[in-house]
């Protein structure tokens, strides 16, 4: 969902312990978080879990910036095992079908740098390209509905195809062929001729990442890996630390996610996941404007609740928290933004992951 600005970095002195004593020690869970009895359905089970952040950027050569390695090995010393990349191409309106790159797209010279210094620092790289409207358009991407349908997909498998060759050249482990596309995603003919495209060009893994909103009504499970999902479900009406508050909250999600594995035969991944270090975060994580100043204690808690929720699911292959990204020009920390860097919710991170 369109909702994302820069989180950046900083130290992790920010860490607030008294914040982390409170939320880590939670009635009836073991010491890793888990219910002492969680439910285990008869599901994919997933003995490889991934660990990760997306690192995304907003310039053409922000992935060349002299932050970009320096942040992968931040990110590897969270215990996380797989970053995500986000290369964004653009088109003008809802119902067009031309898609371009545009002059803030990283380049392919600047995205080959930062695969290649996450392999170095030990990451798998999920490559997750991203569609979204031009910055003159207000609406998200998932608002898209072309007038020339074919004429779309045309030009959405050219996009798409260049970086699987991308991925498949660099050898990244995962590649995603769309994103939260709800206007076009119940298109199962359209999608599978894309599919076919990648799979001839890319040997990896393949994904679909569909929103919180969405993923009941894609059509074409069955033809990609793993079932992915940007999971920005609203979690609680007010602003809240109560980490058991929020952990009833997941319990139907998780229901819900457990019957589509066993009716799919798919595993689940959380493509995207994360909340703003501000106070409200939890009652609307797509949304980088909601709420009031700043407050490291949510955020946490919600990480806390998310992880503590999903662990113990056979089907769920774990998770890509939004977002770690490489800032234009400041490497400085945005106290409000979804960067976990520096904050209590990368302690969380660092316990489970650790």
């Amino acid at each position: 969902m369109s909702r994302r600005t820069a989180g950046r970095g900083a130290a992790a002195s920010l860490v607030a312990g008294g914040v982390l004593t409170a939320l880590l020690l939670i009635p009836g869970e073991d010491r890793n978080g888990t219910p002492s009895h969680p439910d285990r359905a008869a599901a994919p089970r997933t003995d490889h879990r991934q660990r990760g952040f997306a690192m995304p950027t907003y310039t053409a050569e922000g992935y060349r910036s002299p932050h970009a390695e320096r942040y992968l090995d931040q990110i590897a010393a969270t215990g996380a095992t797989w970053v995500q990349f986000n290369p964004t191409w653009y088109q003008e309106r809802t119902d067009g079908h031309t898609i371009a790159a545009a002059p803030h797209t990283p380049t392919d010279a600047a995205l080959e740098h930062v695969i290649s210094a996450a392999h170095r620092a030990g990451l798998r790289v999920l490559l997750k390209p991203l569609l979204d409207l031009a910055a003159d358009n207000p609406g998200y991407r998932g608002t898209i509905r072309p007038a020339d349908r074919a004429a779309w997909f045309a030009s959405y498998t050219a996009f798409i195809g260049h970086y699987a060759d991308l991925g498949a050249r660099l050898g990244v482990a995962q590649f995603a062929v769309g994103t939260e596309l709800a206007g076009v995603s119940a298109d199962r003919a359209g999608w599978l001729r894309v599919i076919e495209t990648v799979r001839g060009r890319y040997p990896g893994r393949l994904l679909y990442a569909a929103n919180f909103d969405e993923y009941r009504h894609v059509a074409f499970w069955d033809a990609v890996d793993l079932i992915g999902i940007d999971a920005y479900w609203e979690l609680s009406e007010r602003p809240t630390t109560d980490v058991a508050a929020l952990r009833r909250a997941w319990q139907p999600v998780v229901r819900e996610l457990t019957a589509l594995a066993v009716r799919t035969g798919r595993s689940v991944l959380f493509t995207e996941a994360g909340y703003t270090s501000r106070r409200g975060t939890t009652t609307a994580p797509w949304d980088w404007t909601v709420g009031g100043g700043p407050d490291q204690a949510e955020q946490a808690a919600a990480y806390q609740a998310l992880l503590a929720s999903l662990d113990g699911q056979r089907w769920w292959a774990g998770v890509f928290w939004w977002c770690w990204d490489v800032p234009p020009g400041s490497a400085g920390t945005d106290p409000l933004g979804y960067s976990p860097h520096g904050k209590a919710a990368e302690a969380v991170v660092r316990r489970w992951w650790t």
